[in-house]
């Protein structure tokens, strides 16, 4: 299976953000992980702010010289630019949602891919991504560094995976499990560092239950075994 960088042609590499590269990146991962061909794979894009780097940059030159304005840059601010790089790169045709939920991302990307799993009785690849906010965007989408989670999310169990179930509670109880290795850190100002919880059960080899936010009064309840 080819490795993430080598997904694209070398002229797109040269043009392809940040959230494209670790998007691929972590997709071919987890891909290889799971032993499934990329191609093959319906997938989930979840990302809080999509590339905040190239939208400052678009709200910049559009406020000082907006005939300067790149086409390559306004290409890549789209929101599914990740997802449509993906397909280009693997040659997939399978189906993509691009989905964002603010500060519920994750969860609601987890949950949506998992509905798909269940319903279309097949596997579907979900790629969480943010990466750091720029310029004036940075004060009211604030956004550190540069995360990416992937995984192969499938309707059966298979020798290289691990099982869990989620379930919607209509209220605020219980919170949200909050993240607790000391690899935290490193992340926590990450506009997607609500992902880590369940990144932290996924390494553990005991069953386990954790908590993600889904929205101000809604909550996804995740249990691994």
């Amino acid at each position: 299976m080819r490795p993430a960088p080598t997904l694209l042609a070398a002229t797109e590499r040269r043009r392809a953000p940040d959230t494209v590269a670790v998007a691929l990146e972590v997709g071919a991962r987890a891909c290889e992980a799971a032993q499934r061909m990329p191609r093959e794979l319906p997938s989930v894009f979840a990302s809080t702010h999509g590339d905040l780097a190239i939208s400052d940059y678009m709200c910049t030159t559009l406020a000082s010289t907006p005939t300067l304005i790149s086409p390559i840059k306004f290409h890549n601010s789209v929101h599914n630019a990740a997802a449509g790089y993906w397909s280009i790169g693997t040659g997939s045709s399978a189906p993509y949602t691009a989905i964002s939920a603010y500060e519920y991302t994750f969860a609601a990307g987890l949950l949506e891919a998992a509905v798909q799993a269940l319903c279309e009785r097949r596997p579907i690849l979900y790629v969480a991504f943010d990466i750091e906010a720029k310029g004036a965007l940075a004060t009211v989408a604030p956004s550190k560094g540069i995360l990416g989670v992937a995984m192969v999310i499938g309707p059966e169990r298979t020798e290289c995976s691990r099982s869990f179930s989620l379930q919607l509670v209509a209220d605020d109880e219980p919170p949200p499990t909050p993240a607790r290795s000391a690899a935290f850190e490193h992340v926590s100002g990450n506009a997607l560092a609500t992902c880590f919880p369940f990144v932290e059960a996924l390494a553990t080899d005991e069953p386990t239950g954790i908590s993600l936010a889904l929205g101000k009064h809604s909550t996804v309840c995740v249990s691994l075994s």
